[in-house]
C-alpha cells in the first residue's frame, strides 16, 4: 500500500457518519468510520478510483480528487498540503547529500540573542546550531553525537528534553505531525527512515501517533516547561526560515518582558554562564 492509501485509510476510520451528515447505517457497523464507499459518494468519484487511490494502485490523482477527498474526510488545509505532496512526490536519484552546514552570520545571529533560546532545525528537525540560551534551556547540544542532535529524537529518548514538557503529550504528538509532513517532503531519506523506524520501536507514544496520520505544519504556539533551575516557564515560539537555505528554519524561545518567564529567562542564561554551573545545565542522562 502507498503512503497515500495509508493516510487515506487511517483518515476514513477517524471519521463517523454522523460527522459528515450520512445516516448512521448497520448496528454495529462492520468497518470503523466512513466505508470506501461512502468517501466515494462525499468526494464524488468513482468508488473504483477511491479504492484503487487506497490501495496504491494509483500512483497519482487530480488536484480536484484531492480537493473532494479532502472535503469528505473533514481534512484541514495542512493535510491536503500534505497529500499534494505524496502525489507529486518522486524517489530521487541524486548521490548522497552533503552534510548540512549553517551560514556564519547565522550562527552570529543566534549568538547575538543573549537571552532567546535559539536553534537552526534542518530536514528531519535536525539541530544544525544553537545558542548558549539553548543550551541553557534544553541541554548541552554539543555533548551528544552529532547524529543524536535531532529535536525529535530528543522529545522522545533524552529524560531531561522530555522532563522539560508540562504538556509533553501536545508537545510529542505535534512534533510527530511535523516529522510527518517533513517526510512528505523526503520520501526517499534514509536517514528519516532509520529515525522513524528507531523511534517506533523503543516507543510506543511515537508509534501510536505515526501510525495515526496526523499531518500539522505549525509556525508558532506556546510551550509550558517546568525548568530544573528557574521552575515553569511560559514559553512563546516561533519559526523563521532562514533566507540562506531553503530547508533551514530558525526556532525562537521568547517571552513578554516583565512578565515572570521574561524575567527567568536572563537569570537562566547569566546562571549557566557562571563557571561552577557549566555541570548542571548539561546534565541530561546518557546519550541515547
Amino acid at each position: 500500500m502507498s503512503e497515500l492509501g495509508d493516510f487515506l485509510k487511517a483518515k476514513r476510520a477517524q471519521i463517523t457518519p454522523e460527522q459528515v451528515g450520512l445516516p448512521p447505517v448497520g448496528n454495529p457497523r462492520r468497518v470503523t468510520g466512513l466505508r470506501r464507499e461512502e468517501v466515494a459518494q462525499l468526494a464524488a468519484v468513482s468508488v473504483d478510483h477511491y479504492t484503487r487511490l487506497e490501495q496504491g494502485r494509483v500512483a497519482t490523482a487530480s488536484d480536484n480528487v484531492l480537493v473532494g477527498l479532502a472535503r469528505a474526510l473533514l481534512l484541514t488545509d495542512d493535510e491536503l498540503t500534505y497529500m499534494r505532496l505524496l502525489v507529486r512526490s518522486r524517489p530521487s536519484r541524486r548521490g548522497p547529500r552533503t552534510p548540512a552546514k549553517v551560514a556564519s552570520p547565522v550562527q552570529d545571529l543566534l549568538d547575538a540573542l543573549t537571552h532567546t533560546p535559539a536553534l537552526v532545525l534542518g530536514r528531519r528537525f535536525d539541530i544544525l546550531a544553537w545558542n548558549a540560551a539553548a543550551t541553557a534551556l534544553f541541554r548541552d547540544f554539543a555533548g551528544l553525537r552529532p547524529e543524536h542532535r535531532n529535536l525529535v529524537r530528543l522529545v522522545f529518548l533524552d529524560p531531561r528534553v522530555r522532563g522539560l514538557y508540562e504538556d509533553w503529550e501536545s508537545v510529542a504528538a505535534e512534533t510527530v505531525a511535523r516529522l510527518r509532513m517533513d517526510a512528505a517532503h523526503s520520501p526517499d531519506d534514509p536517514r528519516l527512515t532509520k529515525l522513524v523506524g528507531e523511534l517506533s520501536v523503543r516507543d510506543a507514544d511515537f508509534r501510536r501517533w505515526w501510525s495515526g496520520h496526523g499531518v500539522r505544519i505549525p509556525s508558532a504556539g506556546r510551550k509550558h516547561l517546568r525548568h530544573p533551575v528557574v521552575g515553569g516557564l511560559e514559553l512563546d515560539w516561533q519559526t523563521m526560515q532562514l533566507g540562506t537555505a531553503s530547508d533551514q528554519i530558525l526556532v525562537t524561545y521568547t517571552a513578554p518582558a516583565g512578565t515572570p518567564t521574561h524575567d527567568a529567562l536572563a537569570f537562566l542564561t547569566s546562571w549557566s554562564a557562571r563557571p561552577d554551573a557549566v555541570g548542571h545545565t548539561a546534565q541530561s542522562g546518557p546519550a541515547t
